[in-house]
C-alpha cells in the first residue's frame, strides 16, 4: 500500500478524503497484459473506491519492477504517491499502581 496526496471522493452523500492506495496484480498474461486491482481508502482504512486497470503494449514492456507498476496506477488515477504505508502501531496503556510510602511502611512493619 501507498500513502497520496489526499483527493476528495463522494461516498454515500458525503466528501471523504482518500489517502491511501492499495493495489495488486489479479490477472498476468505473460508477455502480454497485467490487471490490476486497487482500491482507494480513507485514513481508517474504509474503502472509498475502487476498480480495474489493464496495463498492456508498451507500458507492459517496461514493467520490470513494483515501483514502475504503482507509479503507473497512480499516473492513471491522476493520483501522487507520497511514500509507503505503514500500519500505525498502537501502544498499550499500562496503568501503574502508585503506594505511598506509608503504605509501603505499613506493610513491612506488619
Amino acid at each position: 500500500m501507498k500513502t497520496i496526496e489526499s483527493i476528495s471522493i463522494w461516498d454515500n452523500g458525503q466528501t471523504q478524503q482518500a489517502t491511501v492506495l492499495n493495489a495488486y496484480a489479479v490477472n498476468v498474461s505473460l508477455g502480454n497484459s497485467a490487471t490490476f486491482y486497487y482500491s482507494l481508502l480513507s485514513e481508517s482504512m474504509q474503502q472509498l473506491a475502487q476498480g480495474n486497470l489493464t496495463m498492456s503494449g508498451d507500458d507492459y514492456s517496461a514493467w520490470e519492477v513494483d515501483n514502475y507498476a504503482w507509479d503507473w496506477i497512480a499516473g492513471q488515477l491522476n493520483l501522487v504517491i507520497t511514500g509507503d504505508y505503514v500500519v500505525p502501531v498502537v501502544e498499550e496503556v499500562v496503568e501503574e499502581e502508585v503506594v505511598s510510602e506509608i503504605e509501603v511502611s505499613e506493610e513491612v512493619s506488619e
